[in-house]
């Protein structure tokens, strides 16, 4: 489906549709860079149309017109549904840009500095009022940074044998360590060849909930060990869960320690998304330009805006749609594939340990999303498993489950670098379905153990969706085992080094560049105690050449239909509505469903219709809103009901000039295995270090291969 063109000038339509094109966000006004974009950010007042910065809905119901939105440049929240996506306004200015690109928008939160001082009160009440919550700590408000290193220190000192402290291998831009805890019995022998879970919170510093749900999780864990929970026990004893709280140490720092303010401006500091690095492409002072590249993190020209949105820096289809290539964007992408010291440390932690399944922490939209996160890479081969299990975790906390993708394209982020390139399966909670850190009774505790106010009530909350992602990971139908034989003190490693390709790059200037080349070494150790090993890994086939996901057909696709257009022609702007039916299985198997509309027209924008579907549960589902002639709405694996047409006489509608239909199907698209495999190199090396065997090891996913001795000298 086309995207919207918004009615504007012919200038400002050729800027938003290279925009759109590009998958670019971009920042207004300012001084311009050598590439003859404006790399300076525009001072983010506190009014928008109203006295107050605002959270509007605006209405997009299909991923282009969500795409598009993005790539205006303004500060969306990443809370999107099949309805639109949530923007912030800050003035008067992000609100005309809005109207001039055709779009409009339902106000979510009328006065975003009132309810920010609201939810602070909420919180200081109930921190009084309460003297030890539901939650495995008890805690009763949000952690400061030193609160998280004191529960990680206790956690190790009162469950020795159960944790082992951990320090990612980068230090911060700042020079912070980045501090995680190990849970699993024996857990100082990381060599014990168990699948791994990893964990992680604060990606983006203002997402407070994401690292208090993480560290919860640990004190679960070692709790429910300690009292004698058989599950905890089970799974504690064959896999180990790895959990990182606070991945953007430096920018949670400055989140959680700023002065409230609750405005979104340029400088209310608690509102940080992004690492603290200074970009390469950040603008050299001059008489017309700031100082962006002096001052602290804390407090410098650029504000809050100094830095790199980690989430969109991994390696893995970095440079495409969805995230920014200004400096000044909170999705600012990063100079280079994986640049960042922070997500290089985290992809340094997955590529050494067999992490089988991965779950990344976010705020907010009551989100489970599972990769691909850019629609044009495909479905993952995958897609069964990964769609199962994120079922699952979503029915436990109330969730939407989805593709990524399926919000809007999202280039570089965590679980898609993981995916792909390690065969993990991974995923992105969004938490919560109200701002960035909410009220902590709902956002934590609520959510978390799944009680009232949070909407999971009377459900497992992320609790048991974090213990059914444990369960996933231990499981062996998900990953690969590597069975034999080993010599004391031997160790029998698998290793790879591969090199991939990033997505096409997008270019400053909007054009689009030849992908850039990555490589990742990955590696999994296990030391021999003598005797008979298991080695939990990841398939030996990378996701990304395995091919792609899709079905055989079951039955033939549904006849087409022709639309009933009803008697008359509404009003300018006004709509008719009409109906069709959708069958299913067994009669037909409909892979996609494309509804097509047309008109006689003299001028595209004299004579314009707007159309909007909506489901059998009454959600929107499509449309076809641009100046385009046919509209093209296309949807993937239509449920079968009755779904609603709306026609919107935009412009010029008439008699003459009215509309006509169809609705066609097509069978689903089959699965396109390419047949390439990939192998580990499993190395057996002695007590001194030297190799003393090699081979190459072909596994698949749900597959254990016996390889003997695995330490049996090579021939001379």
């Amino acid at each position: 489906m086309s995207p919207r063109i918004p009615r504007a000038g012919a200038t400002r339509l050729a800027t938003v549709t290279a925009l759109v094109a590009a998958g670019l966000a971009v920042t207004a006004a300012g001084a311009t860079g050598s590439s003859g974009r404006d790399d300076t950010p525009r001072p983010l007042a506190r009014t928008a149309d109203s006295d107050a910065t605002q959270i509007v809905m605006v209405k997009a119901p299909t991923v282009d017109r969500r795409n598009e939105v993005i790539a205006l440049g303004l500060d969306v929240t990443e809370h999107a549904d099949q309805r639109g996506i949530e923007v912030v306004l800050h003035d008067a200015q992000d609100a005309q840009t809005l109207r001039d690109a055709g779009f409009t928008w339902k106000v979510k939160v009328k006065d975003l500095e009132a309810l920010t001082k609201k939810n602070r009160e909420v919180d200081r009440l109930y921190a009084a009022s309460v003297a030890e919550s539901g939650l495995p700590s008890g805690r009763t408000s949000y952690r400061t940074y030193d609160d998280y290193l004191s529960d990680l220190d206790q956690l190790a000192r009162r469950y020795p044998s159960l944790t082992r402290p951990l320090t990612l291998a980068n230090e911060t831009v700042l020079g912070e360590d980045i501090r995680g805890i190990e849970v699993s019995v024996g857990a100082d022998d990381v060599k014990d060849g168990k699948p791994v879970f990893l964990l992680m919170g604060a990606h983006h510093a203002r997402e407070w909930p994401s690292a208090e749900h993480t560290i919860e999780f640990a004190f679960d864990l070692l709790q429910s060990y300690s009292s004698g929970d058989d599950r905890a026990r089970d799974l504690l004893s064959r896999s180990r869960v790895i959990l990182v709280p606070v991945v953007n140490v430096d920018g949670f720092q400055i989140s959680r320690g700023a002065t409230p303010r609750g405005d979104f401006s340029t400088f209310d500091y608690e509102m940080k998304r992004k690492n603290c690095a200074i970009s390469a492409n950040t603008p050299a002072p001059s008489a017309t330009v700031p100082d962006y590249l002096s001052g602290t993190c804390a407090d410098n020209r650029a504000g809050r805006l100094r830095g790199t949105d980690l989430n969109r820096n991994y390696p893995g289809f970095w440079g495409g749609g969805g995230a920014s290539t200004n400096w000044s964007s909170d999705t600012y992408r990063g100079d280079s594939p994986g640049s960042e010291p922070e997500s290089d440390a985290v992809r340094r932690l997955i590529s050494e340990r067999a992490v089988t399944v991965m779950i990344s922490n976010h705020t907010y939209s009551n989100l489970v999303l599972r990769p691909p996160a850019i629609a044009a890479t495909g479905l993952a081969i995958d897609e069964p498993q990964l769609k199962a299990l994120g079922d699952a975790m979503a029915a436990e906390n109330d969730y939407v489950s989805q593709a990524s993708y399926q919000l809007y394209d999202t280039s570089g982020s965590t679980e898609d670098w993981s995916y792909w390139i390690t065969g993990g399966l991974g995923y992105t909670f969004e938490i919560g379905d109200e701002g960035f850190h909410p009220a902590y009774e709902e956002a934590v505790v609520g959510e978390y153990l799944g009680q009232a106010p949070a909407e999971s009530a009377g459900l497992g909350g992320n609790r048991e969706a974090y213990w059914l992602a444990t369960e996933a990971a231990a499981d062996e139908a998900l990953h690969s085992v590597i069975t034999g034989t080993a010599p004391d003190k031997h160790t029998v490693s698998v290793s790879k080094t591969v090199t991939s390709p990033t997505s096409p790059v997008i270019q400053p200037g909007g054009a689009v560049g030849d992908p850039l080349l990555f490589t990742d070494t990955l590696r999994t150790d296990y030391t021999s105690d003598g005797g008979r090993f298991e080695l939990d890994v990841n398939p030996s086939t990378r996701p990304l050449v395995m091919g792609r996901s899709g079905r055989d057909a079951l039955a033939p696709p549904q006849a087409a239909i022709t639309l009933d257009n009803p008697v008359g022609v509404p009003a300018r702007r006004a709509s008719e509505f009409t109906t069709f039916d959708v069958q299913g299985l067994p009669q037909v198997d409909n892979g996609y469903m494309v509804v097509t509309v047309d008109w006689p027209a003299v001028d595209p924008e004299a004579q314009d219709w707007d159309f909007f579907l909506t489901g059998p549960d009454g959600e929107p589902v499509g449309s076809g809103a641009t100046l385009a002639n046919p509209e093209v709405i296309r949807i993937p694996d239509p449920q079968p009901g009755t779904y609603t047409l709306e026609a919107n006489n935009y412009e010029g509608g008439s008699a003459d000039f009215d509309w006509s239909g169809a609705v066609t199907f097509e069978g689903p698209t089959p699965p396109s295995p390419t047949g390439t495999r990939e192998a580990w190199l499993l190395t057996c090396t002695d007590r001194r270090g030297d190799v003393v065997a090699t081979r190459e090891i072909v596994v698949d996913r749900g597959e254990s291969v016996a390889v003997g001795n695995a330490c049996k000298r090579v021939k001379e």
